[in-house]
């Protein structure tokens, strides 16, 4: 499954950066495609020669070269890979991924690159159990990169605990997953809703909710990444997927955007998931200007949006599957099936909000999948990255049922 693929190396500065070596090799004997980058500090562990031998590409480290005036272009670079990894990750250079630094190649490629991060940090025990460097982890999975976790172990210091690089065979499984599984909706065309709308009140207000639209935006990424073409349907939202080719926007305002739109692309979707959290009401009738304070009280009148969920799946062909979510205050599980059933979906997505991690505005969430006639399907406090993998898991379950 790497056969063909370009993945991005970026090496650290850390007693670990001999493992490189032996990452490149299998790499290279899957034939893969390899471009590696080092930082200054990693040459101290290991030769760039070694690596450009195993590679058979030339090592990159600098952003610019005064002795022959060339200089890389970090956003080729960071468009040319399907994956990158980097690996041994140090704590310096998780911290700086985490606050966005662009000092060196490496950073400036991550910045850049428009594929799934993996890294795979290494350093001592206690350095890594630090609540800065837990921080900074938390933080580079809630931007959507993978962390491939450390082994505990032997340490370089002579002390023993978490910390230890993944073995590269370990990593080359990482990517042999993350490939197969993104194969698995290939030839599918999917739908997705996202964000919140909004509803006007006059000429300058609305009506809205706090969704941010993060989990919509997974969810394409995720999809287009499993190789589907999405139609992506997105209310006002600051978070947007990764550009890519398999992933076509179209742009609404209101609850009724939304549904005409949806409505459009419905028939051509194999898969419609609708996360967007849709305003249940609008306010009735115009108001084209600004309406102005007169001393007394407003009343505004408020009628029904369309239920772009129960209005589209109830027109769905035996070939399409319809998901939708589902955010309840009480009888959380009770209600969600109801709406399920009503709604004529095959699947619904239950936002717990028991959880100060969870909801509308984070990066992590708490879900439960709710299926007619399964067992529900729960989950811990995930980025929400990964809870959009967990929901397309299911999802093809529902397919291969």
């Amino acid at each position: 499954m790497i056969k063909g693929k370009k993945i991005i190396l970026g090496v650290c500065g850390s007693i670990a950066a001999y493992k490189a070596a032996i990452f490149v090799r299998l790499l290279i004997k899957a034939e893969a495609g390899v471009r590696v980058i080092m930082t200054e500090n990693a040459k101290s562990f290991i030769s760039p020669l070694t690596l450009a031998t195993l590679s058979k590409q030339k090592v990159r480290s600098s952003l610019y070269y005064p002795a022959t005036g060339e200089w890389e272009n970090h956003v080729a670079l960071g468009e040319w890979g399907d994956a990158m990894v980097i690996m041994p990750t140090s704590a310096n250079t998780l911290a700086k991924m985490a606050s966005g630094a662009a000092d060196n190649l490496l950073l400036t490629t991550y910045l850049s690159a428009r594929c799934p991060v993996f890294f795979a940090p290494a350093m001592d025990h206690d350095m890594h159990e630090h609540p800065t460097t837990l921080r900074n982890i938390k933080t580079l999975t809630g931007f959507g990169n993978i962390h491939v976790k450390s082994n505990e172990g032997e340490l370089a210091s002579g002390l023993s605990g978490i910390g230890r690089l993944a073995e590269p065979e370990e990593l080359i499984q990482v990517l042999i997953n993350h490939f197969s599984r993104s194969l698995d909706l290939a030839g599918k065309k999917v739908l997705i809703t996202s964000g919140p709308t909004h509803e006007k009140i006059d000429a300058v207000r609305y009506i809205a909710n706090n969704s941010s639209g993060k989990m919509g935006a997974y969810l394409a990424q995720e999809c287009a990444n499993r190789g589907a073409s999405v139609l992506f349907v997105s209310g006002p939202s600051r978070f947007m997927p990764v550009k890519s080719p398999n992933i076509k926007v179209f742009n609404v305002r209101s609850a009724v955007q939304m549904f005409d739109s949806s409505a459009q692309l419905f028939p051509k979707a194999d898969i419609s998931i609708f996360a967007a959290a849709v305003a249940d009401y609008r306010v009735k009738g115009e108001n084209p200007g600004k309406l102005k304070r007169n001393g007394s009280s407003r009343r505004i009148e408020l009628e029904e949006n369309p239920d772009i969920a129960a209005s589209l799946s109830t027109k769905k062909e035996q070939h399409q599957i319809t998901v939708g979510f589902a955010l309840e205050t009480e009888n959380e599980a009770g209600n969600a099936l109801i709406k399920l059933k009503q709604k004529n979906l095959d699947m619904i997505i239950l936002n717990l909000l028991n959880n100060a991690e969870s909801g509308f505005g984070h990066d992590t969430n708490q879900i439960k999948i709710i299926k007619d006639g399964a067992k529900d399907l729960d989950f811990g406090v995930k980025p929400k990255s990964l809870v959009a993998v967990d929901i397309l898991d299911a999802i093809l379950g529902l397919e291969h049922a």
